[in-house]
């Protein structure tokens, strides 16, 4: 649905924004677009988009390709920025129908109403856009990028500074519209939403796209499992017989962990617990954990760097 190829970013400042990024989303997934602060998320989002001139490089949508052929590209185009840009004393309605006109889409009354209840703003059509709380400014963002019915939308930062009830709410809307073959392509700062929604991720860091992974394989082969094991008795050291597990052992020496490869042949937790009994070392509870996303990320960042 998208092809991004070789694309650049300089700015008049010399500052290099984007480097050489290559990416195909496909028609129909949620991609996770991750990175810290400055990583160059919304300028890349921007340029797809048309609001930033490219320096470089090639993109298009649905074939279209957004300098030569940029109405008919960013006519697919749905955009939910990070901030609300509009004349603040205008109904939530006239707002979204005007935005549907700015497509060249003729008046549907209907699509618009439908829109509006979706995002729990039917009640609000009427007022004015001064008079909305900041979770009704991010729904009505969104009502606006959904106003002339694109076939990709972009979601910048959706859910920051909204609460819990509307994130919930916003994550429902989108699955919705992936199910009606909307490709969907976000960036978030709250990690578990992209563990949760995406079908793929991409992490990007100083302008570079360091990792394109479908969610279920990055999470295989980064993902960890720890074991850990509170012992009966604390140890002052980790006895030598045990070397070849790598156990860390806490500052107090009351428990054990135990780092292991979920998808390995074996995981070698049998032969622990039995080296363990053979050491004379009791546990008295054990329990495992499993790598985040965030866990990841965090991983994967650090390592770049």
């Amino acid at each position: 649905m998208i092809a991004v190829s070789n694309l650049c970013k300089t700015y008049a400042s010399g500052f290099r924004a984007l480097k050489s990024i290559n990416l195909d989303i496909r028609r129909g997934e949620i991609f996770a677009l991750l990175g810290p602060n400055g990583a160059g998320k919304t300028t890349l989002i921007s340029c797809i988009c048309g609001i930033v001139k490219i320096t470089q490089g090639e993109i298009r949508v649905d074939g279209h390709d957004i300098v030569t052929d940029f109405r008919a590209a960013r006519s697919m185009i749905g955009l939910v920025p990070q901030e609300l840009h509009t004349n603040a004393f205008e109904t939530v309605w006239a707002a979204v129908s005007f935005s549907r006109g700015l497509f060249g889409k003729a008046p549907d009354p209907s699509h618009i109403e439908k829109v509006l209840k979706d995002l729990s703003l039917w009640d609000k059509k009427d007022n004015t856009i001064v008079t909305l709380s900041g979770g009704m400014k991010r729904r009505l963002l969104i009502a606006k990028a959904l106003s002339h019915e694109p076939q990709v939308l972009f979601l910048d930062e959706p859910t920051a500074g909204v609460d819990v009830n509307l994130r919930h709410d916003m994550w429902q809307l989108v699955r919705g519209l992936r199910e009606s073959g909307v490709t969907i392509i976000l960036t978030t700062h709250y990690i578990e939403e992209a563990e949760e929604m995406a079908d793929r991720i991409g992490v990007i860091l100083d302008g570079e796209l360091i990792l394109v992974e479908e969610k279920s394989e990055l999470m295989r082969k980064l993902g960890k499992k720890q074991l850990t094991l509170q012992l009966e008795s604390p140890l002052e050291q980790v006895p030598a017989a045990l070397a070849a597990y790598a156990l860390e052992m806490s500052g107090d020496g009351a428990q054990l962990v135990y780092t292991y490869d979920t998808h390995g042949e074996r995981t070698g937790i049998t032969g622990l617990l039995r080296d363990l009994g053979t050491a004379g070392i009791g546990f008295k509870d054990i329990h495992t954990t499993q790598s985040s996303l965030e866990d990841i990320f965090v991983s994967l960042v650090g390592r770049a760097k």
